[in-house]
Order: C-alpha cells, then sequence, then structure tokens
C-alpha cells in the first residue's frame, strides 16, 4: 500500500537520487503501477470505455524503448486479495472513493482517474503477443517483485513508496523519471535517462540507521496500526526542525529516529508519547508494529525458478489455503492466463467488481453478466456445497455487499473443479455456450476470433437494461469490422470537430457490454479457452463506437464509412447471426403483432412498387428513398432483416447492373455496411 507522503518528501530531497544511464540489465517491473501510470499518463480516454488499440501502441512502444537498450523486462502483477483480511479497511475506502469519482467523471466528463475495464487484459494480452515474461502473484506481488531483484542484484521499475523501504541492492527506477520515451543514442548503444533510487542515500541524507527504515515505515501507518488514529497521537511534526518551511509528519519523524539504534527501544519510546496505555493496548499496538515491519522482510524469491525454468511457485501453506485450489489452476495462474478473481473466490468466497465511469442513478452495469459469474462460482465452488460468493458492488453511489449463489444448470453441476482440466472440450464448450445462451451451429459461420464477441453481444441485447437500441448495435458491430479503418477516420474527424458531449445512457449501455465481455472471457479462461480469446485492442474501442452512434444519431455515418467488401461482409454475417438468435429467443407472437407487422411490410412493398413504377429504377434519387424506407424499418424492426434483405436484393443486383455508376456510390459511401 505504500508510505503515504514518502513520495513528495523525496521529490523535495533530489539530492538522494543518482542520474543513470539504463541499459544492458534485467529489470523487474511492478506491472500493476505501470499499468495505471502508462494509461493515465498519456491522455487516453477514461470516460467513453477506453482506448485500447492506442494502448497497445504504447505498450508496445515502452517495450521497443528496453529492447533496443538491451533490457530484460519480467513484469510480475498483483494476484488474489490478501486473506488475512488485514487490508480490507484500505481498500473499502479506495473503493469508496473510486464510486464517487466514477459518478463525477460521468457527470462532468472530467478525468477521474478510473480505468477502463478491459485495460488490463489489454496489457496482459500485448505482453503475451510480445513474448515479455509476465508473472501473475498468488497475492500482492511488492514482496515478490523486491525478492527477486534482490536475487538478481538488478533494479526495480516502480512508482510504488514501498520500494523505497525494501532492501534493493541495485535500487529502485521511479516511473516518474523513466524517460523511455527519450532514448539516447550513444555510438553504437541506446540508453535510457532516469534516475535510481538507493536506499543507503536516503539513510545518509536524514541521517538515519539503514536498518531502521522498516522502523519508520511501520511508525509512519500500515496496515496493521496507524498511531494517528490514536485516542493520543504523536504529532511528528513537533520533531522537525525550526528551519522547516513546511514541517510534515514524515520529516519530524525522521528526525526523532536520529537518536535511535535498535527498533525495540525506537517502539517503547514511541509507545512513550502517547500517554497513559493499558497493558493490553500497548501490546496490541506493538504487535501491529512488528507486524508492519515483516511486509518488509524479503523470502527468498519463489518466482525465479518461474522465470528461468517455467516451474509456478509452490501455494501458501497457510491453513486458509491448504486444499483449496487445485494443483492444474498454479500455472495459468502464475502465467496470467487465468484471473486472480478465481483465487478470491476459492480462498475468501468474495468478488470486488470493478467501477467504470457511469452515473450513480444508473443500476450497476454487473447485475447484467451476474449470471454468467454464477456459473463460474458453480464451477469453483462445486455442487452441494451450501457457499455464497459476497460480490461488493456499487447500489447507487453507496458500496454494498451482495451474497450471489453459484448456479449449476446444465453440465455445469457434473463437472469438478479438480478434474476440470481433464473434462472433454465438448463439454467445456457446452457451459460456456450454455451460460451464454448461444449455440455451436449458430456461431458456426463466424471466424473464431469473432464467435466469443458475438455470442456476448446476443446475451448483452437480451439482457441489457435499458434495452439497447439498434444505433448501439450497429456502432458495436462496425467497429469490430472495421475497426482499423475507422479509427483512422474518426480520430481524423475527431479533430476537426468540438469534442461530443458524453452521453450517460450510451456509456452505461456499453459498459454493460464491456462488463459481459470481461465476464465471458473469465469463464472462457477457466474452461480452458473453449473458445479462443479475442484481442481487446482489435475487438472494441471505447471513443470509436461512441462516435458512430453520434454520427448515426445526426445522420453524417457517410462521412465517416467506406466500402471494403471484406468488413461488409463480417458485418452482415455477425448481423445475420444475431438475427437468428433474435429470432430464437423471442416469443411467439400475437396474431394482432403479426397482422401489424404484415401491414408495415405490405406498406413499404407498395411503397416500392408505386415508386418504382412511377420513376423507373434506375432514377437515384427514388432508389436511395427506397433504400431510406428499408433501412426506417431495420431500425424499427431488426427481427424482420433478413427477410428485408431477401426480398430487395434481386431488384438491387438489377439496379445496380443497369446503372453501374449508383453501384459505385452506393460502394464509396458505405450504404452496404448499413
Amino acid at each position: 500500500m505504500g508510505v503515504q507522503g514518502l513520495a513528495s518528501l523525496i521529490k523535495n530531497h533530489r539530492t538522494i537520487y543518482r542520474d543513470v544511464r539504463f541499459r544492458k540489465s534485467r529489470l523487474v517491473i511492478d506491472g500493476c503501477n505501470l499499468i495505471y501510470l502508462l494509461y493515465f499518463n498519456s491522455g487516453l480516454d477514461q470516460n467513453r470505455g477506453g482506448d485500447y488499440a492506442a494502448f497497445e501502441d504504447l505498450i508496445e512502444k515502452f517495450i521497443k524503448a528496453l529492447r533496443d537498450c538491451e533490457v530484460t523486462p519480467y513484469v510480475v502483477l498483483d494476484g488474489g486479495a490478501d486473506y488475512t483480511g488485514k487490508k480490507l479497511e484500505t481498500l473499502t475506502l479506495r473503493a469508496k472513493g473510486r464510486i464517487a469519482r466514477a459518478h463525477q467523471a460521468a457527470v462532468g466528463d472530467t478525468k477521474e482517474d478510473i480505468l477502463p475495464q478491459l485495460v488490463k487484459l489489454t496489457f496482459k494480452q500485448t505482453l503475451a503477443r510480445l513474448e515479455v515474461p509476465v508473472a501473475q502473484c498468488y497475492g500482492e506481488a511488492d514482496q515478490e517483485i523486491a525478492a527477486l531483484a534482490k536475487e538478481w542484484q538488478c533494479p526495480v521499475l516502480s512508482n510504488d513508496s514501498d520500494f523505497y523501504i525494501f532492501d534493493l541492492p541495485a535500487g529502485l527506477l521511479p516511473i516518474s523519471y523513466f524517460q523511455w520515451e527519450a532514448v539516447v543514442q550513444s555510438g553504437s548503444q541506446s540508453y535510457i535517462p532516469c534516475k535510481n533510487y538507493n536506499a543507503s542515500s536516503f539513510c545518509i541524507v536524514f541521517n538515519i540507521q539503514r536498518q531502521l527504515l522498516p522502523t519508520f515505515a511501520a511508525l509512519a501507518g500500515n496496515d496493521y496500526v496507524k498511531l494517528e488514529r490514536m485516542d493520543s497521537p504523536v504529532h511528528w511534526t513537533q520533531f522537525c526542525p525550526a528551519s522547516s518551511e513546511t514541517p510534515t509528519c514524515l520529516e519530524g519523524l525522521l528526525c526523532w529516529l536520529r537518536d535511535f539504534h535498535q527498533t525495540q527501544e525506537a517502539f517503547e519510546a514511541a509507545l512513550g508519547l502517547m500517554g497513559e496505555l493499558s497493558t493490553k493496548r500497548k501490546a496490541g499496538v506493538l504487535e501491529g508494529l512488528y507486524l508492519g515491519m515483516e511486509e518488509y522482510k524479503l523470502p527468498p524469491s519463489s518466482l525465479k525458478r518461474f522465470f528461468t525454468h517455467g516451474t509456478p511457485p509452490p501455494l501458501p501453506a497457510a491453513e486458509q489455503v491448504a486444499g483449496l485450489v487445485p494443483d492444474w489452476a498454479r500455472l495459468p495462474l502464475t502465467q496470467a492466463r487465468l484471473t486472480s478473481d478465481v483465487l478470491d473466490v476459492l480462498l475468501l468466497q468474495k468478488m470486488d467488481l470493478s467501477f467504470a465511469v457511469d452515473h450513480g442513478k444508473m443500476p450497476s452495469i454487473h447485475l447484467t453478466s451476474r449470471p454468467l459469474r454464477q456459473v463460474m462460482y458453480g464451477l469453483l465452488l462445486g455442487k452441494g456445497k451450501q457457499l455464497q460468493v459476497q460480490e461488493r458492488d456499487r447500489d447507487g453511489l453507496q458500496l454494498k455487499v451482495i451474497p450471489v449463489q453459484p448456479a449449476f444448470r446444465g453440465i455445469t453441476g457434473r463437472l469438478l473443479l479438480s478434474s476440470l482440466d481433464k473434462a472433454e472440450p465438448s463439454q467445456r464448450l457446452q457451459v460456456l455456450l450454455e451460460a451464454l445462451g448461444a449455440t455451436e451451429a449458430s456461431l458456426s459461420r463466424l471466424p473464431p476470433q469473432l464467435r466469443l464477441p458475438v455470442a456476448v453481444t446476443c446475451y448483452w441485447l437480451q439482457r441489457a437494461q435499458p434495452h439497447p437500441d439498434v444505433s448501439l448495435l450497429k456502432a458495436l458491430l462496425l467497429g469490430i469490422s472495421n475497426g482499423e479503418g475507422l479509427r483512422q477516420r474518426a480520430a481524423l474527424i475527431q479533430s476537426e470537430h468540438c469534442k461530443q458531449k458524453l452521453d450517460v445512457r450510451v456509456v452505461h449501455a456499453f459498459n454493460q457490454w464491456q462488463a459481459c465481455l470481461k465476464d465471458s472471457l473469465h469463464l472462457n479462461q477457466l474452461l480452458g479457452f473453449p473458445l479462443p480469446e479475442p484481442q481487446i485492442a482489435r475487438l472494441y474501442e471505447g471513443t470509436l463506437v461512441h462516435h458512430l452512434v453520434h454520427c448515426m444519431r445526426t445522420r453524417k455515418l457517410k462521412h465517416l464509412l467506406k466500402y471494403n467488401h471484406s468488413s461488409m461482409k463480417q458485418y452482415k454475417t455477425m448481423l445475420a447471426v444475431i438475427h437468428q438468435f433474435r429470432a430464437r429467443e423471442a416469443p411467439t407472437p400475437s396474431k394482432t403483432q403479426e397482422r401489424s407487422t404484415a401491414r408495415q411490410r405490405q406498406s413499404l412493398y407498395d411503397l416500392t412498387v408505386n415508386l418504382q413504377q412511377l420513376y423507373g429504377v434506375s432514377d437515384e434519387e427514388v432508389a436511395t428513398e427506397v433504400r431510406s424506407a428499408v433501412k426506417a424499418l431495420e431500425d424499427i424492426h431488426l427481427e424482420d432483416l433478413v427477410l428485408l434483405r431477401t426480398r430487395y436484393k434481386a431488384k438491387e443486383r438489377n439496379n445496380r447492373s443497369k446503372n453501374p455508376e449508383l453501384a459505385r456510390k452506393e460502394e464509396c459511401r458505405g450504404v452496404d455496411l448499413l
């Protein structure tokens, strides 16, 4: 969790840092810290669902800069929540803060440092494609990162202030001063200008004993005890030198520590500053301080063998963990090919859900995808156990704990977690498709990488509230089918026009889709990838789909689209699959509804015939009117799409053969895509 205020203190004493030209070395990277700093410092979208392609590009450039300087990166990620519960208070406060900031971002369209839902998955996928070594820990990663860096005698890259305390022989490279975008070429070699922090320099500047750094961190406040909340808190600022212009608690604590050489005497003296405490209270405070110091003791690295030989580390031997996680899961967990949420469900029966930018009056986006998580809970916890998973989600602007029952529909109840990796591929696929309400036959027309996203889209259309309108569906499918070309044109158009106002209803709808996709991907991972995992950066771009919705509703889409045969074919195929799904799921219409639909179809047909008889089918203006009428009916009744397309396909072919110029203009406008 870090020592609050320590980074700012060191920033005001820059002589602690040493300028270095970093090259030709191993580098252990705090992956979660890097994700946040790369994304937030780059100016990428936070409010419209994420700029995943741009983030992927940023990661590629970062890794290239390292490799150009002969730096070998090893990325280490946090895993499951701490099973001891010592960080629960801190995590709860952070969650409440994110809910408030997410609402503020939606209301004011301001950047409040809310990470889009699929950023972490994009990061993992990109590193895997670039063949960068990655390890996901079973718990918090700080100790593992420091232990590995100590054994390899290489630096750590992070902005987490805990690394100012750890015993790191090669020191810390703070990301804030790591100028990877300004690689310097010196002769035949390249290097990254940066600053190096070493704990010895810190101790020299503040004149304290090196062995007292963990003591300083514990007294500054940790997850076990916070001295500033005591009945008689210690006001460390009283020990700051008189010359200090802006005295701080940390600086005062460091000045006070100068008189001590051993941890025990420092702790006992600190207790003396707190006034009269009962014997029991003193024992509790001392225990908390010593436990806080334990966070900075480095065990032998458990990741060294994984990075060198591919051997996953053993699970913690604690009683709370023993026997709950199957052996087969250790490798995919460590490889980050299996979400660490699995550990939270197995060890704690809890799930902390993310908070996307969303208006507080909207329902939680995770309600739509809850049935998918219930299937995952059923696979993890097993049938016959009276267990619930406590989901921490928002209700309005409040953080709520909601008990959720595992689900055992269909084949799920017959599979055992201990042998899930050995289940037949057809069984694992059946579990996934049953959860999404799809069939293998319905997805067979699609390329493998689109089967899961389209199944998710069908699921979303059925369950999302409010129900997504046609413009949202079309924008989503256009972005998927023609993403690369549309991204470039959308960026150009965006730069030429003022920023569009954030539509919180569109934000909410696409947030629900992302939540469904994320939970489907996690279920797919647990089942051993019965469907290929799609590359997020090539699948979805938040700013793009928002822009497409805006263009559709303002009738400016033709300026964005260009004819592309393969994209058109892919779009139509996805739309046809979704139509078939909706036709299969739709309830049998009443006779009144059937008569109404028939009248609408007949009216459209009569309009078409009359216009064609009056003006002739080769008249471009009339042909455009006919197509507009078709499109209007499609927008109201998407389920009529295939029937309408079939009816007019022969006539449009005839029109095209008689008027090649009309066909060419249609293609340029991208009419066929819609």
